[in-house]
């Protein structure tokens, strides 16, 4: 059988690449390696996904979806006999309602194509994440990603009204809601949000549109103590009331490094404090808002909260703050790094992180602590960079280190980057027995011949 060429009949002949073709692809905008697959389709519509996966599910092969390849824990990778099958023709925004507030894309659209789309019609699309002119909406959806502003917007769960999507044996499943209210039995759509491509192709979203903010306020302060940190973060969150977007925290080592050369960040405020916040407000009366931001950071430094923070002056100077928080490439240029996506409660990151600190030279004698991230709703990025030729061994010794704490604080080893390959063998240590029953059972029900993203998440 040449799959190639029996799937040309069903999507058109520029619709497949081969295996060697497909070997010549990147196999992710972090990734050194290529692609493999026994071949790659890339149909352009729902019905063409839908005549895919019934020839596979005919003929048992197992498929892998693919979007823009930004993931970072190889929920995407595919093996030389599956087949791969990618949305990247799929990127056609068909409606966007500026009454309704609302837009209607195919899976394939990117991110930021969207988000510059509807900021035409007085609108935005809060999701947003570094990733923004690679990630596609179907896999952020399938990943229910969560990004930069997830204290006030929520997850992409939450932004999403409808899906269309295709099951393994190709049937397709329409919910094109566009309603915000719509209580009617199960909310199906959730099944497949978060479910990585395991249960289901989503084919086409219709997605929550907000009023865009007219005007954004930020700072970057100082913090002695973590104890300060969650102090500035309800302090600011109560005196902003409700205008609170963002909320990032950065470890005293991350700083320095995205702060000093190499490094093309300056320092706004000076490198010696232990913790730093980067706070974001947006709004729609810019006198009035600045006024607000201004007075809340005033009252934090009289009541002791700040020891020092650089104001923004402009939207240079938000692009700024915001570009030294999303420079995670520098870790990478320091050796190999093994990263970390966790959430666990604030009252419980001082600990955590002061215990790896203090196992981390015992168990791996050279090395470097990176903690950063989206401290204001519980998720903490951590790096743990080794030399090159000790990564293999480090890697099992660092996991264990991280997530065996996790377990004790009932943490979760994914806040936003899903579970993939790479954290399966930890899923437990968040969900419980009956969880991962239930799980399997869902599997089972919608692909009961194990062909969608086979071996990934459970």
């Amino acid at each position: 059988m040449n799959i190639a060429e029996e799937l040309r009949a069903l999507v058109g002949p520029s619709g497949v690449l081969e295996a060697a073709d497909v070997a010549t692809r990147s196999a992710g905008v972090w990734r050194a390696d290529n692609l493999k697959a026994a071949a790659l389709v890339r149909p352009c519509s729902t019905a063409e996904v839908a005549k895919v996966l019934q020839w596979c599910h005919t003929h048992k092969v197992a498929v892998v979806t693919q979007g823009g390849l930004t993931g970072l824990v190889h929920g995407a990778d595919a093996q030389s006999h599956e087949l791969i099958l990618s949305l990247e023709r799929m990127r056609n925004i068909e409606v966007i309602d500026p009454l309704q507030r609302t837009a209607t894309v195919q899976a394939g659209v990117t991110l930021q194509t969207l988000q510059e789309a509807v900021e035409q019609h007085g609108l935005a699309f809060p999701l947003d994440l570094g990733a923004r002119g690679t990630a596609t909406l179907g896999g952020n959806a399938a990943t229910n990603a969560g990004g930069n502003r997830v204290i006030r917007y929520g997850m992409t769960r939450d932004m999403v009204l409808g899906l269309e999507v295709v099951l393994a044996d190709g049937s397709v499943v329409s919910s094109l809601n566009t309603l915000l209210k719509n209580n009617t039995g199960y909310d199906l759509k959730q099944l497949f949000i978060g479910s990585e491509g395991t249960l289901g192709v989503i084919t086409r979203l219709v997605l929550r549109l907000r009023e865009k903010p007219t005007t954004r306020n930020m700072a970057l302060v100082g913090l002695d103590s973590f104890a300060n940190v969650a102090h500035f973060l309800k302090h600011m969150d109560r005196s902003l009331g409700g205008t609170l977007s963002a909320f990032e925290v950065m470890w005293q080592s991350f700083y320095r490094l995205v702060t000093s050369p190499p490094a093309k960040g300056k320092p706004p405020i000076a490198q010696d404090y232990p913790f730093y916040a980067l706070v974001e407000s947006q709004g729609a009366d810019s006198a009035l808002d600045s006024q607000r931001f201004n007075a809340a950071l005033e009252s934090a430094f009289e009541a002791g909260i700040l020891a020092d923070a650089a104001i923004s002056q402009s939207e240079a100077d938000c692009h700024a703050f915001w570009s030294l928080r999303d420079d995670v490439e520098q870790v990478m240029h320091l050796g190999a790094p093994i990263v970390f996506d966790i959430s666990l409660p604030i009252a419980e990151m001082e600990t955590f992180a002061a215990g790896l600190k203090s196992a981390l030279p015992g168990l791996l004698g050279k090395h470097q602590l990176f903690i950063f991230g989206h401290l204001g709703d519980g998720n903490l990025h951590v790096a743990v960079v080794v030399e090159p030729q000790a990564y293999l061994t480090a890697r099992p010794v660092v996991e264990a280190q991280v997530y065996g704490a996790l377990a004790a604080f009932r943490g979760s080893v994914s806040a936003e980057h899903g579970i993939g390959l790479e954290k399966k063998p930890y899923l437990s240590v968040s969900r419980s027995d009956s969880e991962l029953a239930l799980m399997r059972t869902l599997k089972q029900a919608l692909d009961p011949l194990n062909l969608l993203n086979p071996g990934k998440i459970i």
